[in-house]
Formats: structure tokens, sequence, C-alpha cells
């Protein structure tokens, strides 16, 4: 086998690196070298690597240890039956890629995650190895994100909490089922004991003695999921469904969806969902209303008769049209509950609304000014010197919002 030189193992465990999508950065302490002491910051501005839920754009060095794997995951492109190039890191290689690229200015911080090598708790060893010489050796101070191992024994899970900012685990698939046939040597049960476990020691880091003393940080960002969508035959309600319970019951920051693709070398029968990239889409929107929008999860999937997300327009949208009786909305009488279900609305937007129209009578050029996007809020709301008249029921409302029918190449 011919040596590979650090820039073609990067090259190949970099774009490997790309299937994890949970590696957003956010939530975690402050903490930077200004003082002089240390190196790095989980604070800064970078270039674009992953998305704060503010905004802010945070440059993390995102790669795999190694893209060698015992396990077969039938969705996985790095599953051991697999033909792919392979490659892997040493510790100390991770460990001086980091630092370069941070001393660079391209990075503010590490995401790394990996194929298991020889068994989880090897794997999630070296793991800890890297976080352990980054924060002890090197003194960095930026963000770190580790992608947790759930059969790695908890001693090595509690000291990845330890020294990383986030830890995640993946739930892997919307249901039991579907693991246990797409990933045979995982076990579902085993995913949510760690988990679970992950939950408790955060919670713990937060008590404080008798003293008065605070324990050590335990992952201060929290923990998140990524949940394969397309692989298997679950809809859109069921993966809401399993989205709901997880956050309810592990306090996660937030469940991330990876859309299945097929992998081109893959003999396995698997469903595809097509297509994929705007499902992934529309569940994030969803999961977004779940959220912060006050929405029930009945209310979001029962707009089409299959449990699916309408792939052509937004889920706020699409709910709105579903229930046109609800609408034409006063802007300057609406409840905030009802406010928040206005297409072309956000919480920032209903926010100075309810502020605003305390001292005055709003109108529509106000909430212009607000925020709002009126493309989609204009047959929805009446204000002053505006009322959408008979548009709210128009038969071809739906048409002005979903993208136009293209005829499909005959070759």
């Amino acid at each position: 086998m011919t040596r590979q030189s650090l820039e073609e193992k990067l090259a190949i465990l970099s774009d490997a690196a790309k299937y994890d999508a949970s590696c957003a950065s956010s939530g975690s302490t402050k903490r930077d070298s200004r003082d002089g002491k240390g190196l790095g910051s989980n604070e800064g501005t970078g270039i674009c690597h992953a998305y704060a839920p503010d905004g802010r754009c945070i440059s993390l060095l995102k790669i795999l240890m190694t893209n060698f794997c015992i396990y077969d995951c039938t969705y996985c492109v790095n599953r051991v039956s697999s033909n792919v190039q392979r490659a892997r890191f040493t510790v100390d290689e991770v460990v001086k890629l980091t630092i370069e690229f941070y001393r660079r200015n391209y990075i503010e911080g590490l995401f790394l995650s990996s194929g298991i090598i020889r068994s989880p708790d090897a794997t999630m060893a070296d793991m800890v190895q890297i976080a352990r010489k980054l924060r002890q050796e090197e003194n960095f101070r930026g963000y770190i994100h580790l992608k947790t191992i759930p059969d790695a024994a908890p001693e090595l899970i509690e000291e990845a909490g330890l020294l990383a900012d986030r830890l995640s685990i993946n739930v892997e698939m919307p249901s039991d089922t579907a693991v246990r046939e797409h990933a045979p040597e995982k076990d579902p049960s085993q995913i949510r004991k760690a988990m679970g476990d992950v939950r408790l020691r955060k919670e713990a880091a937060g008590d404080r003695s008798f003293s008065g003393k605070s324990p050590a940080r335990f992952a201060p960002a929290g923990q998140s999921t990524q949940m394969i969508i397309g692989a298997d035959g679950s809809n859109d309600a069921k993966v809401l469904g399993q989205s709901t319970r997880l956050y309810s019951s592990y306090k996660l920051k937030r469940v991330y969806y990876s859309a299945f693709s097929p992998i081109p070398d893959s003999s396995a029968k698997l469903p595809l969902v097509s297509p994929p990239l705007q499902r992934e889409h529309r569940l994030y929107q969803a999961d977004w209303l779940l959220r912060f929008y006050d929405f029930q999860l009945d209310e979001i999937t029962s707009v089409t008769p299959d449990g699916n997300l309408d792939l052509d327009i937004d889920p706020k949208l699409a709910w709105a049209l579903a229930h046109r009786a609800a609408f034409p909305l006063d802007v300057n009488r609406a409840s905030k509950e009802m406010l928040l279900r206005v297409p072309g609305f956000g919480v920032k937007t209903v926010s100075r609304i309810l502020s605003t129209r305390r001292h005055r009578t709003l109108r529509y050029e106000d909430l212009a000014r607000m925020g709002a996007s009126m493309k989609k809020a204009r047959a929805f709301v009446v204000a002053g010197g505006w009322s959408p008249g008979a548009l709210t029921d128009s038969v071809d409302l739906r048409a002005r919002f979903a993208p136009p029918p293209q005829q499909l190449s005959l070759f």
C-alpha cells in the first residue's frame, strides 16, 4: 500500500466527513486567549463551516479520524463492504492539522468524527486523546465537537465531555426497526442509554456543591444527534415524532437530518425519497416550527394525506393554505400565537409587532420595515391601509408560491 501524505489524507477524510451533519456550534461557555494564555477562541467569526442559531458563522476543521470501519451499515458510504479510498490520521496528525489551521486563521474549532476501527473503545480512546492533547498540551481554547461512540466505555464518554464543548451521539434512523435492519451492529437501546448518560452528566455539572463550588464543566454546548432520512420507509410524521421525543427526553440542542442518497457501489436495496435534499430542507423548517412557533406535530403533518411534508412550499405556508378560514388576521389585534402562524412572519417580526402596536396602529409599510416577508404575508393579514380582499380565498393562491411546472427532458 502506497504511503499517503498528510495532504492526501486530509482530502479523503474531509470529504468523507461531509456526511456528518451535526456540526453547528453554539451555546458553549465563552473561552478565548486574549489574556495571553493559551491558544484559540470559540467566540469569533469564521469563514463558513457551520452556523450557530444566532446566525454567527463558525469555521470548523471538519474531518474523520478515519473512514475505515468494521461496521456494515447499509446507508453509510464508509461501511466495511464499501469500495471507497481509505485513509487514517494518527492522533498527532489531527492535533497538528488543527493547530496549523488555527494559526493560519482558517478555523476556530474542530469537528471530529470517525469510523469504528478495532473496537468502539479503541476508537473513542484515540478521539479523547486528540481532545486531551489539544486542551492540555497545546492549551487550545477553540471549539471542539466530538462525535461520540455510544458503545464506548462510559468513562471515555465522560472524559470526552470534560474536554469537548459539544458531544453528539447518532440515533441513526427514525425507528428501532430501521436501525436493526440497516445497522445490525448497532443497538438502539445502547444509543439511548449513552444519550441519557450524557444528559445526566451535563445536568450534574450544573449543580453546585454544599460549599458553593461548581463541578467541572461537561459538554457546555450540550449534545446533538443525527438522523438519516430517506433510507427507510418512514414518513415525515414518524421522523418528526421521533425528533420531538428526542428533544424532550435528552434536552438536545439540535436534531440534524441527513438526506440519504444512493451509494454508487451499493448492492443494498434501499428506498429513495426524491428529491432527498428538498425533503431534508422541509424537515428542518418543520423542526423549527415545532420548537419556536408553538406548532403541534399533527398540525404540520396532517396537511397532506400521507403524513409527508409538501415539498413545493414551506410547512407554515402549507398549514395556512389548509386553514384559510383563520385568515386574514388583523395585525393590530391578533394574538401572538396566531401571528406566529402567518407565512412570512418570523419570531423577531412578531415581537416587534407586539411591541409597536401598543403605541400606534401598524400599517402595511411598517410590517415590511420590521422584517416581514410581505410577498408571503400580504394574502394573510389586514393592516392600516391594507386588506387582501378576495386574495386570501383565491383558487390560484398556492400557485403563486409553488415553483412553476417544468417540462422534463425526453432525452
